[in-house]
């Protein structure tokens, strides 16, 4: 998880990599995918500055 991540954004992180360990889905990335997920979350609630996809859209945009 990223620095600045709140105590929720953690345990929502750790629930959904287990949920991955658990389906044995995403095998040996599970930690990766669920960080993308949970500041996927972040961005779109504000809580990081921009999310990825915030980011490519923009640049689409201006080409």
């Amino acid at each position: 998880m990223p620095r600045g991540a709140s105590p929720k954004r953690e345990r929502e992180y750790e629930k959904i990599e287990k949920k991955f360990e658990k389906e044995g889905r995403y095998k040996g990335r599970e930690k990766e995918v669920a960080a993308r997920i949970v500041n996927k979350q972040r961005a779109k609630s504000g809580e990081a500055k921009k999310s990825s996809l915030t980011k490519r859209k923009n640049i689409k945009k201006k080409s």
